[in-house]
């Protein structure tokens, strides 16, 4: 129990890091994946640029919080997570996204799918950035409570 005392906001931080990071290579090199996601959301939301530029705006964020969670600015980089991974769970639940993803053989046709993978990874992602927010932010002895609780002395 000590050892997650003293790790375990840095493992989760590690883990968040991780799915972002892996993403970037599908998001910056224009992946099938990435435009099945991205073109399905365009085409749903009827923002025609999000299927072109939504990758590259998404997976700059996800570097900038990546790198942020391990500078003393993590727990607003671990906010920024949040919002992300909300977003990214809000549209695989409530759009034709789905929670299933397609995945696509070198010829660029569909040969399977992923079985709920990303959207289980999204969702642990959610839970680890939680937490940190929650410990380090919001928490008894997070940065706002102290800092808000030493205004009132």
């Amino acid at each position: 129990m000590e050892f997650l005392k003293k790790y375990g906001l840095a493992i989760l931080s590690c883990w968040i890091a991780f799915v972002f990071v892996q993403s970037l290579f599908f998001k910056f090199s224009n992946s099938l994946e990435t435009q099945y996601i991205f073109g399905t959301l365009g085409a749903w939301s009827g923002f025609t640029w999000f299927a072109a530029y939504g990758a590259y705006a998404i997976g700059s964020l996800e570097l900038v919080a990546a790198v942020g969670l391990f500078t003393r600015w993590r727990p607003f980089a671990a906010l920024l997570a949040l919002g992300i991974i909300s977003g990214a769970i809000v549209f695989h639940l409530f759009t034709p996204l789905g929670v299933v993803m397609p995945s696509f053989d070198s010829a660029g046709n569909v040969s399977g799918d992923d079985g709920g993978t990303l959207f289980v990874m999204a969702c642990l992602v959610w839970a680890s950035a939680l937490v940190i927010v929650w410990r380090e932010l919001l928490g008894p002895n997070g940065r706002l409570h102290i800092a808000f609780s030493s205004q009132q002395d």
